[in-house]
Parts: structure tokens; sequence; C-alpha cells
């Protein structure tokens, strides 16, 4: 019994220190000082990360932007209205996915536009709490490519006082089970991979 009490202690004590981890990424990623980007990619969950992607395409020297996991109902011409941003350069730079229906969709839909589009860097733009699993999605579907993130940060989201709000509480502790999935996930497939690579070498 008192093992089974250690147990459960050790464990608890394990999962809350790797939250804190978690929490401390969050809170300390920043954007980069230069822009040098090839491309630039958004995922989508709010105009506001649009919007930001859309001025530092405009502030770049970036070649084309990616929105993924654009409704397949909405239109450009929607995001121009809501963006308040101009058709022309959407017409000219601007691709949307529109299969991607969640990160790992994203990451596997940018992959292959990256890939076409013969990027070697791109610039990651969504919101600061989900920057951590776009990352490790992102970098999962394309490891020859370099991810440079700029995490957009919600006016009514304090993640580096996370402790005193219950509401971005939850959402942190929300996001940190679905970013500890993805990385299980994804160190999982590349095990797997890194086992088949090892039995074909040996036949």
């Amino acid at each position: 019994m008192v093992f089974l009490t250690l147990a459960v202690f050790l464990g608890a004590g394990l999962v809350a220190g790797s939250f804190f981890r978690f929490a401390s990424m969050v809170s300390e990623v920043s954007p980069p000082a230069v822009l040098s980007s090839d491309g630039i990619v958004v995922l989508t969950g709010g105009s506001d990360r649009i919007t930001q992607a859309l001025h530092l395409f405009k502030a770049s020297e970036a070649k084309r932007l990616l929105i993924s996991g654009v409704h397949p109902q909405t239109t450009r011409e929607q995001i121009v209205r809501t963006t308040d941003s101009d058709m022309k350069l959407f017409e000219c730079c601007v691709d949307l996915d529109r299969k991607a229906l969640n990160t790992t969709d994203n990451a596997r839909e940018t992959a292959k536009w990256a890939h076409r589009e013969g990027f070697s860097e791109l610039l990651v733009v969504t919101s600061s709490y989900h920057m951590p699993r776009s990352l490790l999605e992102l970098q999962a579907a394309m490891p020859d490519i370099t991810l440079v993130p700029y995490p957009v940060v919600r006016d009514d989201l304090d993640v580096s006082h996370w402790y005193v709000d219950g509401a971005t509480t939850r959402l942190l502790l929300r996001e940190y089970v679905k970013y500890m999935v993805a990385r299980f996930r994804t160190e999982a497939r590349f095990d797997l991979g890194t086992t088949a690579a090892a039995s074909l070498a040996s036949d």
C-alpha cells in the first residue's frame, strides 16, 4: 500500500513537472528578430492569426503564404473582408488549404505545399499556446525544412501568468494533453520507422 501511494505521488509529480515545462515553453517562445523565411504558413483558429500572417508577409521577403485549415465554404473574398486585406495579394501570393481539419492535417498539407514550392525555411504563425504542438507535428511531417515560430498572443490571455486565471489554466491543460498525445504518436512513428529501416538494412 505504501509503495502504491508513493508511486501515485511520484507519477503526479512527474506529470506536474511536465506540465510546468510545457507552460514555460509556451510563455518563452518569441518571434524572430529577422524575417528571412522562404514561405509563411498560418494555422487557422482565429482571424487574428491570419491578419498577423498577412502583415508579416507584406513586411518580409517570403515568396508565398499558406493559410492552412480554411473552411471549405469560406471564400477568398470573405477572408479579404475579415482581415481588411487586398484581393490582389491573395490572387498573387496566397494559397488556401481546405483539406486540413486538425493540426496533424495542417502539418501534412503544409509539408506538401512547402516541398512543392521548394522552400527550405518556413515561418510558422499560430497562437502561442498552440505553437509547441504545431512545431512538433510540422517537424515530424517535414524534418528537412527549418521551422521558425512566430507566436500570436491573444489580448485576453496572459500565458506568462497562467496560474492566476482559471480560464487560461484550463486552456493550457487541454493543450498540454493534446501536445503529449501528439508527442507520443510522433515518437512512436519515428521509432517504428527507425526499426523498419534497421531491419531492411540488415536483410
